[in-house]
C-alpha cells in the first residue's frame, strides 16, 4: 500500500513559528513532526510515500530528500498554491494508481498504528476507512459520526467524533466526485459517500493532537507521558 502525506497548508495559526519554517518541520520532542509519521510508515512496511508541498515547500524536500534514512522512497507533489485536501489527491491521482492508499495530515501528532490500516485493507462495498478519535477540548462537537462500523452524519444532537486525518481512501473516491474541483476539501467527499454507507470508521481512543496552535504544541512537549 502506497501512502501519501498531506503537507501543503500554510500553517496560518502557527505563526509566528511558521514565519520561516513549515508547519510539518516543526520540532515536536525532538524531531520534526512529518518525521514521526515517516517512521510509523516504515514501521508499517509502507516503502512509497507521496508528500504534497507548496508553502516553503523546498524546506520539507531538503529536510527529508529521498526517504532513504526511514528505508522509504518519497515522490514530492508541488503545488504552486495549496489546492486544499480534496484537490491535492486529485493532482496526485496519477501517481497514486487505482489501488487504496493510506492518507495521513502532516499536522498531527499520534501514537496511532498505521500497521493496524494496512493489515485491515479496504473492503470492496467501501470507498474509504476514516479513523476518529474522541472530541478534544478545543473542539467539543465534531465531524462525524460512528454507526455500526459506518462513517454517519451527526443526529440528534450527538456531539459525533473528530477525524484523525487519518484514513485508507480508495482514488476514485476522488476523482470519481461528481463536483471534483481544482480547489476542494475532503469533507464534502465524505459527506457525500456516507449517504450511501461507503465509508467505514472506527474510534482511536490513544494519544492524537492536532498540532493547530503554539499552546497545543506547548502541551504536547509538556505532557511528557504521553
Amino acid at each position: 500500500m502506497k501512502a501519501m502525506i498531506l503537507a501543503a497548508g500554510l500553517g496560518k495559526r502557527m505563526r509566528p513559528l511558521t514565519d520561516t519554517l513549515p508547519k510539518p518541520l516543526i520540532p515536536v520532542r525532538g524531531k520534526p513532526l512529518i518525521e514521526w509519521h515517516l517512521e510509523r510508515l516504515a514501521d508499517a512496511r509502507i516503502s512509497e510515500v507521496l508528500i504534497n508541498i507548496s508553502y516553503l515547500g523546498d524546506k520539507i524536500r531538503q529536510a527529508l530528500g529521498d526517504g532513504s534514512r526511514w528505508g522509504l522512497q518519497i515522490t514530492y507533489s508541488e503545488e504552486s498554491e495549496p489546492l486544499e485536501t480534496g484537490g491535492a489527491i486529485r493532482y496526485a491521482a496519477h501517481w497514486l494508481g487505482d489501488e487504496p492508499f493510506l492518507l495521513v495530515n502532516a499536522d498531527v501528532f499520534t501514537q496511532f498504528d498505521f500497521a493496524t490500516l494496512t493489515r485491515r485493507g479496504l473492503p470492496a462495498s467501501e470507498l474509504g476507512h476514516l479513523v476518529l478519535v474522541p472530541n478534544p477540548e478545543f473542539k467539543p462537537r465534531g465531524d462525524f459520526d460512528l454507526i455500526d462500523g459506518k462513517l454517519a452524519i451527526m443526529t440528534g444532537g450527538s456531539p459525533g467524533y473528530t477525524f484523525a486525518g487519518i484514513s485508507v481512501l480508495r482514488p476514485a473516491l476522488i476523482t470519481d466526485y461528481p463536483q471534483a474541483r481544482s480547489v476542494f476539501g475532503l469533507a464534502e467527499v465524505f459527506r457525500s459517500a456516507l449517504t450511501d454507507r461507503q465509508l467505514g470508521a472506527e474510534l482511536y481512543t490513544g494519544h492524537w493532537s492536532d498540532v493547530g496552535t503554539p499552546s497545543r504544541l506547548e502541551e504536547i512537549e509538556n505532557h511528557r507521558e504521553l
